[in-house]
């Protein structure tokens, strides 16, 4: 694999404004975004409409194999998800996707599946990614390694902004999720989410998400 392009890696868990920051950061380095979750939703958000039960690990598999599922650079440097020819990239932050992206995630297939898309695709392409994993399995090379952090309170607030229009949830059960997620996702035993031990750490609780991007790439262009 070609490694001389730039790969800035951002981890951390959710509604901690990875995606956020990282398009940010993609239209002012003019780098291609790469949503990593996106990946997993797009899975996930296939098993929901095709009615396998998310709990049956091989009835997964099964389906990874069968769908047609591709991921294509739009105009604005950014990938969109196509499934059966369909741009889906709306249907994949709905509160049932939230609730199962976790789980569809855990195998070992799936990860398996995404994780050789997420190499293959900076083969070619200066690239910023956000996940669980990136630094820590993904792209442990790269030397701009971001663990970007905030508050159960804070990320719970982000959430109720995004899905405001969306869909009728609290804060509490927004806050509960994120809670449960946070727990399912550092506690599973494939590629948990951690921080790399050369990752920078930033706890965004108290800033804005412009001096998160300004941070991050101040750092990158040192």
């Amino acid at each position: 694999m070609n490694r001389s392009h730039l790969i800035i890696a951002i981890d951390g868990p959710a509604g901690s404004g990875k995606s956020t920051i990282a398009k940010i950061i993609s239209e002012k380095m003019d780098l291609l975004y790469i949503d990593t979750g996106a990946m997993y939703r797009a899975i996930t958000y296939a098993v929901l409409i095709n009615n396998i039960n998310g709990e049956d690990e091989s009835a997964v598999n099964r389906m990874l194999k069968q769908i047609d599922l591709e991921f294509k650079q739009n105009d604005q440097n950014r990938i969109d998800i196509y499934l059966e020819n369909k741009l889906i990239n709306d249907q994949l932050r709905t509160h049932q996707v939230d609730k199962n992206v976790s789980l569809i995630s855990s195998y070992a297939k799936v990860r398996q599946h995404c994780v050789k898309l997420q190499r293959e695709i900076p083969e070619n392409y200066d690239v910023i990614l956000d996940g669980r994993d990136i630094t820590t399995v993904v792209y442990p090379e790269t030397p701009y390694k971001f663990y970007l952090d905030a508050s159960v309170d804070e990320r719970a607030k982000r959430r109720l902004l995004d899905a405001k229009n969306k869909e009728d949830l609290s804060l509490e059960e927004i806050k509960k999720d994120i809670i449960r997620r946070d727990k399912f996702d550092s506690g599973r035993e494939l590629s948990p989410l951690k921080r790399a031990e050369d990752a920078l750490y930033i706890d965004s609780s108290d800033m804005s998400i412009e001096e998160v991007a300004d941070l991050i790439i101040e750092k990158c262009r040192k």
